[in-house]
């Protein structure tokens, strides 16, 4: 019996080298969840046992460091619970550590094996390939301008008599340019002339505003026979006007790209006048058409595109899987684990939420595999390997001096 005794801990040393050997190849690999054999004796009916065995090889899911890498697709599960959620080319569902993808020919995220990333797009509940924007963003027509100002309580008033004009610098005391948006996500500058006027003396001050769009005048009842009129009290605080005043231009584009109205307001509120310098802080909600520049992935697993006008667009959510038993997953190479019945389904989630581990971007977790600890059961399993071949060796003696004997 020692020479079945001793072939099985043979059998069971080297397995085990093998999967500490496999730890060690596997030290630089991203998303690696390193693992390590448990053994089992093995008894029949008999009061002396039979050897050993490798019962099963178990993994440890334990979480690896974070390294950053610049690289926009690539992601960290920064935590212990969640798996990305991958899907083959024939519709095969696998579960991965290893953040690190790119943007495939038809501008999927997809890992070095071509397995697609998923996560919930556009509001669907159900997930699906994560792809990566191709086209430009819309445009959006500016349908509110803020002109927050303070015009100079002691600028020099100008005449009623005197004829606003651009041309003519005296006309007017201040003026501003400030860019509005059409339909088509086309710019125009729109110019604000401030006129100070006679007020009524210790009570109020009034100031007349012009308007110029590309260089031409608003189309009534903005015209400059009806300028809008700014009143300020004795404090410098505005009166009037007390909402913000509608405009509305029609034509744009021509005839040949042509817009639809340009309907927007401007919201005085806030103007003040003092006695300083002309100061203006003004907003506008309208943007250009932009082109797709890169993506992001927030710690809560929101998809950002951002495009080449400064805005950004959340396109979905990444979600992640966990199980009842991770031990009980399959591993079938490339860094992938597929659901199995001892696993238990896959429980889906978004980063951050029912307890899923948050993602950070352009980063990877590294492999979980403990260099020194490898290489001191490394030395434990060949000594092991060591002792069992001396049982084989001394069985071999003992079988010799009993067939010597006469």
């Amino acid at each position: 019996m020692g020479f079945g005794q001793g072939l099985s801990g043979l059998s069971a040393a080297s397995q085990s080298l093998d999967v500490i050997g496999n730890n060690i190849a596997n030290a630089a690999t991203v998303g690696f969840k390193s693992g390590s054999a448990t053994f089992a004796d093995v008894y029949a009916s008999s009061r002396v046992g039979l050897g050993t065995q490798v019962a099963s090889i178990n993994q440890r899911f334990t979480v690896g460091m974070v390294a950053n890498t610049g690289n926009q697709f690539d992601m960290a599960i920064d935590g212990a619970k969640g798996m990305f959620r991958m899907v083959d080319t024939s519709g095969s569902v696998l579960y991965t550590r290893n953040g690190q993808f790119l943007a495939d020919k038809n501008h999927y995220v997809v890992n070095a094996q071509g397995h697609r990333l998923t996560g919930y797009m556009d509001g669907d509940t159900t997930p699906q390939p994560i792809r990566v924007p191709s086209g430009n963003i819309a445009p959006s027509a500016t349908s509110t301008v803020t002109s927050v100002v303070n015009v100079d309580a002691n600028a020099v008033v100008i005449p009623a008599d005197t004829v606003f004009s651009p041309q003519n610098a005296n006309s007017y005391t201040h003026a501003f340019p400030v860019n509005v948006y059409d339909s088509l996500g086309n710019a125009h500058q729109l110019t604000q002339y401030f006129v100070k006027r006679t007020g009524v003396a210790g009570t109020a001050s009034n100031w007349q505003v012009y308007y110029r769009l590309n260089g031409n005048p608003l189309p009534e009842p903005r015209n400059d026979a009806n300028p809008v009129g700014l009143v300020f009290d004795a404090g410098g605080r505005m009166t009037v006007p007390a909402a913000p005043v509608p405009m509305t231009v029609a034509g744009i584009g021509g005839t040949d790209s042509p817009a639809l109205p340009l309907v927007f307001s401007i919201d005085y509120g806030g103007s003040t006048q003092f006695g300083g310098d002309f100061t203006y802080n003004f907003t506008q909600n309208g943007y250009s058409t932009g082109e797709y520049a890169s993506m992001s992935i927030a710690g809560d697993g929101t998809i950002v595109a951002s495009y080449t006008n400064g805005k950004t667009q959340a396109l979905g959510s990444l979600v992640l899987a966990d199980f009842a038993n991770l031990q009980g997953l399959k591993p079938v190479g490339g860094n992938a684990w597929v659901e199995t019945a001892d696993s238990g389904q896959a429980i889906l989630g978004v980063p951050g939420s029912n307890g899923m581990a948050r993602i950070k971007g352009q980063a990877v977790e590294e492999s979980n595999v403990d260099m020194s600890q490898e290489l001191v059961s490394m030395i434990i399993a060949q000594r092991t390997y060591q002792a069992n071949a001396q049982t084989i060796k001394t069985q071999d003696q003992v079988m010799q001096t009993l067939i010597s004997m006469r």
